[in-house]
């Protein structure tokens, strides 16, 4: 038994040494181009952090330095000067175009997706909505809602409910949610499909009902049933 079990272990020692000695061997042979892969990674790395440290951090502040006047003009729904600018600062149509990598442009193609809504210019809306990188959990159902919105303007419903639903089901809350729902619902009755409307305002009722779209909304179920003769 001794035996065996010294038998093993030297057994297990030479193997140790043999891939050892095979590892050795490989980075002997290999050790230029292994140099050159950790240079590599060594100037991409360094590189990164040079690019977000001297080249995307300035240009993020001076982003945020002119954006500034829009979002004061988006507020006041002053849209073409929330996308044009007003001679002092950029609009947001050139924040995106100038400081294009910076997560204030960004930002800017939320405002300048509800501008181009608020102006009555749905498919430009569309463009920029969809290009919006949605992340923030509030902001994110507001831009799918108001790419629905924007369908719906197009005469587009259905494509205006498969939105909705998007910014309804999106971070699920008591603000947002029935919001939505609510916007659901009208559609489907104008679709004249009552019984999704239906179910939709009652969903309102009895998940969210102390959202502000839950005060009244018994007289959407009672005018839904009404049309569906119940």
């Amino acid at each position: 038994m001794a035996k065996d079990k010294k038998d093993t272990t030297e057994n297990s020692v030479e193997s140790l040494e043999n891939a050892l000695t095979r590892t050795e061997r490989y980075i002997e042979n290999n050790q230029k181009s292994l140099t050159i892969i950790v240079l590599a990674i060594v100037v991409i790395v360094v590189g990164y952090l040079g690019y977000k440290r001297l080249y995307l951090a300035p240009m993020e502040e001076k982003a945020q330095s002119q954006i500034f006047a829009a979002e004061q003009y988006f507020e006041k729904d002053s849209f073409k000067l929330v996308l044009n600018g007003d001679g002092n600062y950029l609009g947001v149509l050139d924040i995106i175009n100038k400081y294009g990598p910076t997560k204030t442009a960004n930002l800017a193609y939320y405002y300048a997706g509800i501008s181009y809504r608020g102006l009555g210019k749905y498919q430009e809306a569309i463009t920029y909505l969809k290009k919006f990188d949605a992340g923030d959990l509030l902001i994110s159902p507001l831009a799918l809602g108001a790419i629905g919105d924007c369908y719906v303007e197009l005469n587009n419903l259905n494509e205006g409910v498969n939105y909705y639903e998007k910014a309804a089901g999106y971070n699920e809350n008591d603000f947002t949610t029935p919001l939505f729902m609510k916007k659901i619902g009208i559609v489907y009755e104008s679709m004249k499909n009552y019984k999704k409307a239906l179910k939709s305002f009652e969903e309102i009722k009895d998940k969210y009902p102390k959202s502000s779209e839950a005060r009244d909304i018994e007289k959407d179920i009672t005018r839904v049933k009404a049309l569906l003769g119940n």
